[in-house]
């Protein structure tokens, strides 16, 4: 049993969570094949702007290394805490999978210039509930099926993820998890808000001009 106080151990999750949301998948897989992801479609670094490439092993790359980061965030901080009681381990998981989550947007390797945390978001669901992060990932697939629009699946995924995490019984620790990430997810789609208003949102798979 860990001698450890309660803060050291919530503050050593979210240390750990902030670093591993921090490495920035997208612009290291682009860079080893020539490509300056800044330079691409709306400058984005998650896998949506890396198809804009044309490149869609770099995007699957991408998507996986950002899901991955999130979801390993959680598996380690629940092997770490283990030992511990439930409610600890709960806290002590969400406080990692959000850290991680803010890492992505916010990167500290990248002067705080991060992605807009999609991935990163479904890995962490998938990793601390694996049954709210399927309903998540179902959300985005069906939504995206119908209106073909990234941008508007992630936000209609966002949204429903905490009501239906309450309805399914999560943890306290999972549901204000699940708003803070889906608060962010909507400040970081602030712009594609105002141009699914507008009916200019690109749709998955096409290039978006560098003036959009």
């Amino acid at each position: 049993m860990t001698a450890l106080p309660a803060w050291t151990i919530y503050a050593l999750s979210a240390l750990g969570g902030y670093l591993l949301g921090s490495i920035p998948f997208g612009v290291l897989t682009t860079k080893l094949a020539g490509i300056n992801i800044r330079e691409v479609g709306s400058g984005n670094i998650g896998a949506t702007n890396v198809l804009r490439t044309g490149r869609k092993d770099l995007a699957l790359i991408t998507f996986l290394g950002d899901t991955g980061k999130g979801a390993a965030a959680v598996g380690l901080a629940f092997a770490l805490l283990l030992s511990l009681d439930q409610a600890t381990r709960q806290v002590g998981m969400a406080l990692a999978g959000g850290a991680a989550f803010l890492g992505h947007l916010f990167p500290v390797w990248l002067r705080f210039k991060g992605g807009k945390g999609v991935a990163t978001f479904l890995g962490t669901l998938f990793a601390a509930a694996w049954p709210m992060g399927l309903l998540a990932a179902g959300t985005w697939l069906l939504t995206a099926f119908i209106f073909r629009i990234s941008s508007l699946s992630a936000l209609v995924a966002a949204a429903l993820i905490a009501p239906l995490a309450m309805v399914f019984d999560q943890p306290h620790a999972f549901i204000v998890m699940a708003l803070f990430m889906a608060v962010l997810i909507y400040v970081r789609h602030r712009d594609n808000i105002r141009r699914l208003l507008k009916g200019e949102e690109p749709k998955i798979g096409k290039k978006k001009s560098a003036e959009a």
